[in-house]
């Protein structure tokens, strides 16, 4: 399986640190902030691409509320997932 970037990889702790989107990054070679979105399942940690819509699903987790999310998001109280 090859990657959709041909930049050097990048880690997950890097990506965090640059509030950047490691899934999205690494799988569809976009360099996207991370934001709270919300799906059916609830609010969630990922990517949006203004074109596509949501990219990717950063967060282990599930939250219950827009606001709870968000306060994992800027403590770093959230779990990366390791592929999509």
């Amino acid at each position: 399986m090859s990657l959709a970037s041909s930049s050097p990889p990048i880690t997950a702790l890097a990506a965090r640190t640059e509030s950047i989107g490691y899934l999205a990054l690494t799988f569809a070679g976009k360099r996207l902030p991370l934001q709270v979105l919300r799906s059916a399942a609830g609010y969630y940690i990922g990517t949006f691409d203004d074109h596509d819509g949501p990219c990717s699903r950063e967060s282990f987790e599930y939250f219950p509320s827009r606001d709870a999310a968000a306060t994992a998001l800027v403590t770093g109280a959230w779990m990366q997932r390791p592929y999509p």
